[in-house]
């Protein structure tokens, strides 16, 4: 099962939980207030000044924002009005913080592109979007769209490339000039990085069952492959002094066929390479374990050249997503975040002596659902707690030699930006960035567990007001699936989304439970890696179905009215629990669900006479049949709310579609809302509001809640 990790990709004991005190007022705010959160992503800090920029998301409208230390007073850099769902994507700020360069447009999110490559029009405009790279001045001005393409890469002296149609290309960062493509290489290139002096770029060349590492200088040099071979190369890191470049290594894609329904070691290593010559070494190999295989976290191995001569990275050899350092020139590894968490997202200080990270540890009551900012050495072991509480911290990024600009949320107050000095002290929230939310309205969710059927201890998050009586129980289930629901606003917007719902939810007649069912990430690398799950055999169902009877258990909730809701693959387990238990799931909302596995796998596998050796095809097919949701529609009878975009590039639209012929046939009473040109992470606040309130009403009406 370990080549379909990607695919698949598309506290309280158990018992009853009496809430005492009398019940308050009836929560007054509306769900579009609910919906009105603010949202961060992209903070980045500019490399030789104090500086940061984001992007803030109201009401669908995205924008730049910036701030300059010391004071780090924010300012809107742009002044886009509209919810036209075009993203704002690879924030990235020039040395100097003169300018920001960006993304505006695409779908970064998809496993595929749409037929024709073409962007997204989730506004149906008349007009056919692009996806282009843009840049702005900080100093005030408007933005301008430099040239169509993605993934831009800015040397510290000014110099841009970029990507488009798999090749490298230039243009002036003022825009008005005309792009140039920068090389021709065989492959599709990508992960484009500049040498510390400018002169050289470093990019990865993926080949089908192979890929190198390159380097270009100029038109009369020819391009330096690294060490070539028959592995998978990439993540390429200049050294500070621009001699060297540390890159991951995994083998190529080859051999007899691996056993679909087993997961087997996916064993890497860490390469460094003369950046004159191309020679190159292994400076670290992963045991060749199930614990040593690629890491399949944010940030992959999280690769970076650190003070000393180290190489840091991100691996799983203890079954923790966990940061590591090694010498350059080889030797053992030493763990530098020891314990029972997961670090996630990743920053290196200018000074590259200490790495700042979250992750889901601290000595809060419930700090394993939650994320916290934290720094070690890039030497030796030794966390410094940056941001303890019952608060939520992500996506760290250093400024300047002293400070942290992070993301900050908690159970009611969305997401904003704070700044916090490395030793942890003067944390203060910058100004302006507010605006009316119900947040004092909001219920504070609570750490729970229950048991799975097989012994295992499932960790979901309550949503329940004080002297709630006989309330009829929604299931939520995240997609992903390597995701995890937190006690409160989360770090990317699908789930902020969610999170918004279930409190809307538990403040106007349900019960909600959030079940991080296995698959998921945050407790460790066997629970995120099980046996039989998903197309080989759909095990998480079981924390799903427990769920609901762990909700069944509860005071308030009444027993009979159980639902349940999700996307994506909370979409498939929605349909799953509908197919298989209609007896406990009496309504249910499927966002973009996978029905059929069977077709994935196909995909997957390509053509059966592609090959002689067909492994353990025919049982894997049979085993992602019984996997599926579709395989039991005859023992369905419980009503479906059905959405999808039909432009989704995640989960095709026609296992909605035969999801749909399925239940005709079978008189099973659904209804769809179907969103026109809408992906799969659904890119305008206008098609979110229209399917929340649809999910809202349906689970009301269906389940008998009383707001």
């Amino acid at each position: 099962m370990g080549r379909l990790r990607g695919l698949i990709g598309c506290a309280l004991a158990a018992g009853a939980l009496a809430l005492a005190g009398p019940a308050p007022a009836a929560a007054s705010f509306s769900l579009d207030e609910a919906l009105s959160y603010p949202f961060i992503t992209g903070v980045v800090a500019a490399k030789t000044t104090d500086a940061i920029a984001w992007v803030r998301v109201v009401d669908g409208v995205r924008n730049i924002w910036f701030a300059r230390g010391p004071d780090y007073a924010p300012r809107q850099i742009t002044s886009w009005t509209a919810d036209d769902g075009q993203e704002i994507t690879w924030l990235t700020l020039t040395a100097d913080a003169s300018r920001i360069v960006f993304v505006r447009g695409g779908d970064h999110d998809a496993n595929w592109p749409a037929e024709g490559n073409l962007a997204p029009d989730p506004d149906s405009s008349p007009t056919q979007p692009t996806m282009a790279v843009w840049s702005v001045p900080t100093a005030g001005g408007p933005p301008v769209q430099i040239a169509e393409g993605d993934a831009p890469a800015v040397s510290d002296q000014g110099r841009l490339a970029y990507v488009k149609d798999g090749q490298a290309w230039t243009a002036p960062l003022t825009g008005g000039g005309k792009p140039e493509r920068l090389f021709f290489d065989h492959g599709k290139v990508g992960e484009l990085v500049w040498s510390p002096d400018g002169t050289r770029l470093a990019f990865a060349s993926r080949r089908s069952d192979h890929a190198f590492v390159g380097i270009y200088k100029n038109a009369a040099t020819p391009i330096l492959y690294l060490a070539p071979s028959t592995s998978r190369d990439g993540s390429p890191q200049w050294s500070p002094d621009g001699s060297r470049i540390a890159f991951t290594r995994r083998p190529g894609v080859g051999g007899p066929p691996e056993p679909v329904r087993v997961d087997l070691p996916q064993p890497w290593a860490i390469w460094v390479a003369d950046a004159a010559t191309g020679e190159g070494h292994a400076a670290w190999q992963s045991p060749k374990t199930l614990e040593g295989s690629f890491p399949e976290v944010d940030g992959e191995a999280n690769l970076n050249w650190a003070a000393g001569d180290r190489l840091v990275f991100l691996a799983e050899i203890d079954g923790w997503p966990h940061l590591y350092s090694v010498s350059a020139a080889g030797g053992a590894a030493t763990l530098l975040t020891p314990g029972a968490f997961m670090v996630e997202h990743v920053g290196l200080t200018r000074d590259r002596r200490t790495l700042v990270f979250d992750a889901n540890a601290g000595g809060a009551v419930g700090d394993g659902d939650r994320r916290h900012l934290f720094a070690t050495a890039v030497d030796h072991a030794g966390l410094t707690p940056l941001t303890p509480g019952e608060g939520l911290e992500w996506k760290g990024m250093p400024i300047g030699e002293t400070h942290i600009a992070f993301v900050a949320a908690g159970s009611g107050a969305p997401a904003a930006v704070d700044v916090v000095g490395l030793d942890g002290k003067g944390r203060r929230e910058l100004a302006g960035q507010g605006g009316a939310f119900p947040a004092q309205e909001f219920v504070a969710p609570k750490a729970v567990t229950w048991t799975a059927p097989d012994g295992k201890t499932v960790h979901g998050q309550l949503f329940q007001r004080p002297g709630a009586a006989n309330q009829p129980g929604v299931i939520f289930v995240h997609g992903g699936p390597p995701r995890q629901m937190l006690l409160g606003w989360h770090y990317m917007d699908y789930y902020s989304n969610a999170y918004a719902v279930n409190q809307y939810l538990a403040t106007h007649g349900f019960t909600v439970l959030s079940v991080n069912y296995r698959l998921g990430i945050g407790y460790g690398r066997a629970w995120q890696h099980p046996d039989k799950g998903g197309l080989a055999g759909a095990s998480e169902y079981q924390d799903v179905l427990s769920g609901a009877k762990y909700l069944q258990s509860l005071a308030g909730v009444d027993g009979g009215r159980i639902g349940i809701w999700g996307g994506s693959y909370g979409g498939f387990l929605t349909a799953m629990a509908l197919a298989r238990n209609s007896d406990v799931f009496k309504a249910g909302v499927d966002f973009h669900g996978v029905h059929d596995w069977t077709g994935y796998l196909s995909r997957f596998l390509g053509h059966p006479d592609e090959r002689y050796e067909q492994g353990d095809r025919a049982e894997a097919m049979q085993t992602a049949w019984a996997s599926s949701p579709v395989a039991y529609v005859s023992t369905w009878t419980s009503p479906v709310l059905l959405i999808q975009g039909d432009d989704d590039r995640n989960v095709a639209f026609h296992q909605t579609v035969d999801l749909a012929r399925r239940l005709d046939d079978k008189g099973v009473r659904y209804e769809e809302l179907v969103l026109p040109n809408e992906i799969h992470g659904f890119l305008r606040a206008a098609s979110w509001r229209k399917a929340d309130a649809a999910t809202v009403e349906f689970l009301t009406r269906e389940l008998g809640a009383k707001p």
